[in-house]
């Protein structure tokens, strides 16, 4: 696979005038310092990218928190938000149809901020495929319901032109930041999203020191285990509910356990229960994959039939 260039890049920071930025998630996207390029060595012919990177390779990648959509409020207190923290890509976790989810340690030490204690995050990077290289899995019936302003922009999504597909792409991840903003203020058990540029969205990252939390597909529970991990699963799918969506594509590989605590992933295509015409079907389904998973590993009570009318109990509008 051709290797992807993140929409992170090597830039100089200059802190002259900075004060700490609003962390309102209705922040607007801005123009970043990374794709500054110095006009002296622009040609009218040449990428502007080339020996870009070779030109700044010992300079620190900076944080691009301040230039991003923010995550909801209260930012939690382990997010450095400081943007002379120094973000280091340690490499792919996850390569998908869809996205390449990779791991960043971003580190305020005091050689860039004159200060103690170091403050250091791990974040997962979730960065959305090009529209030429992106599969999306059924992605026309996810999309039934969502609306965008301009008819144009409508037409071009429904028929899949070069300009649509890209308008698709962030949809995908706006609409999977804007999901986990309301389910983590809802106190769900998601991962906190850090923040949104274009196409790649940073969240917290689910695991210890760099080692990603198992996924539930990997766990071997025991009976009172499972019975623990399916309650917990109940609960978390109930607040998706209550915020009246259904996961969409919910399945064991799309569940981590960490230290014992269910955490649902993976929620682009998170479902709006009354927008979209197939979305009770997406909510069944849903209960279908998880409870045979839970029933195979001995939950005495995973029930597809029965979850699904809890579900539908909680979701807005339907009681």
């Amino acid at each position: 696979m051709a290797a992807h260039r993140s929409t992170r890049g090597k830039r100089r920071f200059d802190d002259d005038g900075w004060t700490p930025s609003s962390t309102s998630i209705h922040s607007p996207i801005q123009q970043t310092d990374d794709q500054a390029i110095d006009e002296d060595h622009r040609t009218d012919d040449a990428d502007p990218l080339i020996g870009f990177d070779d030109e700044f390779e010992d300079e620190p990648v900076w944080s691009s928190y301040r230039d991003a959509t923010k995550g909801p409020d209260p930012v939690p207190a382990w997010v450095v938000t400081d943007p002379r923290a120094v973000d280091t890509d340690h490499g792919v976790l996850k390569t998908g149809k869809e996205a390449d989810v990779s791991l960043l340690d971003r580190r305020l030490t005091a050689e860039h901020a004159d200060r103690e204690p170091e403050q250091q995050c791990w974040l997962a990077v979730k960065q959305y495929r090009s529209a030429e290289h992106r599969m999306f899995h059924r992605d026309a019936g996810y999309l039934e319901g969502r609306r965008v302003r301009r008819s144009r922009e409508m037409r071009a999504m429904a028929t899949r032109t070069e300009f649509g597909r890209e308008l698709i792409a962030g949809q995908w991840a706006h609409a999977e930041f804007a999901v986990l903003s309301r389910l983590w203020q809802a106190g769900a058990a998601v991962p906190y999203p850090v923040q949104l540029i274009g196409t790649e969205l940073m969240m917290e990252f689910i695991g210890s020191d760099g080692v990603a939390a198992p996924r539930l597909a990997q766990v071997r529970p025991d009976r009172i285990e499972a019975a623990t991990l399916y309650a917990q699963m109940r609960e978390v799918l109930r607040q998706l509910a209550d915020a009246g969506y259904a996961h969409g594509d919910l399945s064991p590989y799309n569940v981590l356990v960490d230290d014992g605590r269910i955490v649902l992933i993976d929620l682009p295509q998170a479902v709006d229960l009354v927008g979209n015409p197939q979305g009770f079907a997406y909510l069944r389904r849903d209960c279908d994959n998880i409870c045979s998973w839970f029933a195979a590993h001995g939950a005495p009570h995973a029930d597809p039939v029965e979850l699904t009318e809890f579900l539908l109990r909680s979701v807005p509008g339907l009681a």
